[in-house]
């Protein structure tokens, strides 16, 4: 019996889109407002989709507080209140698109998560926009 659970975690972090190997000019034209150089911020939601078998002694598919306790250790406290250009070693050469944070938060947790397991990861940069891996 396959069953998808759901935890949903919070950030807030800056960033600034940008290709190194482009010109300002192009950044600028690419990226819109994005692109600021002083940066902007966003209230990041996060939404982490496990799906597996329901334990029958448990009852659960997975242990949402160790869920809940991953998504704290390994991504609020990694991204929250950071500029992910400049604090993070996983934007350092990669831009910080919500496509390539949905992306590295994905590999963080997979990492972390049982492969018995499958996962989704969602993620809201705004209310209106979200993307999500894998598709």
């Amino acid at each position: 019996m396959k069953t998808a659970v759901f935890r949903k975690g919070h950030f807030n972090a800056a960033h600034r889109l940008h290709n190194k190997h482009w010109s300002e000019e192009k950044n600028r034209d690419i990226f819109g407002l994005c692109n600021n150089p002083g940066f902007h911020g966003h209230n990041y939601d996060l939404y982490v989709k496990v799906i597996g078998e329901v334990d029958p002694d448990t009852g659960y598919v997975i242990d949402m507080k160790h869920l809940s306790e991953l998504i704290h250790d390994e991504i609020e406290e990694r991204f929250d209140h950071k500029n992910l250009n400049l604090d993070t070693q996983e934007f350092k050469d990669l831009n910080p698109t919500a496509e390539n944070i949905c992306k590295v938060i994905f590999d963080i947790l997979r990492k972390k998560i049982d492969p018995q397991f499958d996962l989704q990861i969602r993620l809201y940069e705004t209310p209106r926009n979200f993307v999500e891996y894998p598709a």
